[in-house]
């Protein structure tokens, strides 16, 4: 995604960071369109004016999945205090804000749109993004541990209010710092949307490895992306993997004609059909929900999402 990758703890009162440089950044997946240029900016404002256009919409899908399941995470819970969510590939602390707070992706995306705030410093936002939000703050919010290797991006989130911990580490390379591991550790769930192709089992690996709790893991993925490996790894933590079937979530259009013949090629490569689907150009995302195996007997993963067949 970036030029080079960093490892940095933000913690939401910290000025000083440490960085260590990291190596090399997110592969690239030829066919498919890059956003590089919007993912690591000051502020989100490039962020939604690029993907806009494009009706990228799986953040608003992933608000009512996620808000669902860290209700019931909550209840379920003996406790006291937030739920404790890791969000991957958190970018600018989108899906913290939908979680957390009274709003929605069109009115998030129509914030950063505007023309009132598109001369305001990136500074000067982050400030007025930090009340925005106070002012509309869930009493039963989560605390949103987020983890990204766009450094700028996360410290974004923090500044703004919205990641409670941000970490810019690159987890397909090296395990979590301690800062991070000590942050993670009694995550109840984690959360993901389009990060998987990103990131692999590798950082479910070094994850879970140090989580002393067992969380729950919720997952948008691309329908062009296998997920059997991940679902493996997260099986040897006593995490059984489903599904949410006959249904999937539309993330954005296709950027051209290239990348349509490109998404469409690898479904028929991986064997799945397009129609209704894709073939309406859209990429889909298919909804993976991993828990312990007498949660997954005792609550269907329908009931438990909300959602039935198409």
């Amino acid at each position: 995604m970036r030029p080079r990758r960093f490892r940095v703890r933000l913690a939401a009162n910290a000025k000083n960071m440490s960085i260590r440089d990291q190596g090399e950044v997110r592969p690239a997946k030829p066919g498919k369109e890059r956003f590089d240029d919007v993912y690591d900016q000051p502020d989100p404002r490039a962020y939604f004016e690029r993907l806009g256009p494009l009706d990228y919409q799986i953040p608003h899908h992933g608000q009512r999945v996620f808000r669902g399941l860290a209700a019931t995470r909550r209840a379920a819970s003996d406790a006291p205090g937030p739920v404790t969510t890791v969000d991957l590939c958190c970018s600018y602390g989108i899906n913290a804000a939908l979680l957390n707070h009274r709003l929605t992706y069109d009115e998030l995306t129509d914030r950063y749109v505007s023309p009132t705030l598109a001369r305001v410093p990136s500074g000067e936002l982050a400030s007025r993004d930090r009340g925005f939000f106070a002012d509309r703050r869930h009493p039963e919010a989560a605390r949103v541990i987020g983890v990204d290797t766009a450094r700028n991006a996360v410290g974004y989130g923090v500044r703004a209010g919205l990641l409670s911990d941000g970490f810019a580490e690159n987890l397909e390379t090296a395990p979590p710092s301690p800062e991070l591991r000590s942050a993670v550790a009694d995550a109840d769930l984690i959360t993901i949307t389009g990060g998987v192709g990103y990131i692999t089992e590798r950082t479910m690996q070094h994850l879970l490895d140090n989580v002393s709790a067992t969380p729950w893991v919720a997952a948008f993925v691309l329908r062009t992306i296998p997920y059997q490996e991940i679902a493996e790894t997260l099986s040897q933590f006593g995490l059984v993997t489903e599904k949410l079937a006959d249904r999937t979530f539309p993330q954005r259009r296709f950027s051209g004609a290239a990348e349509e013949r490109f998404a469409l090629g690898e479904l028929e490569r991986l064997g799945m059909d397009s129609t209704g689907r894709e073939s309406r150009g859209y990429y889909h995302t298919e909804l993976f929900v991993s828990r312990p195996v007498q949660d997954a007997a005792e609550v269907p993963i329908e009931t438990l999402v909300g959602f039935s067949a198409d």
